[in-house]
């Protein structure tokens, strides 16, 4: 059972959810970042990076027999909040290609650096399977 948040008289967030609860197995998905499978990156572009480290959740959450309709939290990791906010519009369709229409709560955060000197971007996931 996943459940969205919404208080009485707020505004509905755009692209995530104020809050969910959920009940069922957590699945934990660690940071992901814009390489491949085979830990290399195959561009420097933040969208490009992004759609990499989106498609990476995918799969990992597939190996919990779990999809992105499954998540419950997602954390943002990124290196360029300028660079970000300017290419919004590009993103959208980069997540939904991958992520379809779920929308789980959602934080987004600058960092000085990432681990992978490449890397652009980070992501992690909490997911939910219902019981």
């Amino acid at each position: 059972m996943i459940k969205h948040l919404q208080p009485p008289g707020w505004l509905a967030p755009k692209g995530y959810a104020n809050g969910i609860a959920a009940r069922g197995t957590t699945v934990y998905v660690g940071g992901q970042i814009g390489w491949n499978g085979q830990q290399q990156f195959e561009t420097d572009d933040f969208i490009a990076q992004c759609g990499q480290a989106l498609r990476n959740i995918v799969e990992v959450l597939r190996e919990a027999g779990a999809g992105p309709e499954h998540m419950v939290r997602m954390t943002w990791y990124i290196t360029d909040r300028d660079e970000y906010n300017a290419r919004l519009r590009e993103l959208g369709p980069v997540y939904r290609d991958a992520m379809g229409k779920n929308f789980p709560a959602m934080t987004c955060v600058q960092v000085a650096r990432l681990v992978e000197a490449r890397a652009k971007v980070e992501i992690e996931v909490t997911a939910v399977l219902p019981d």
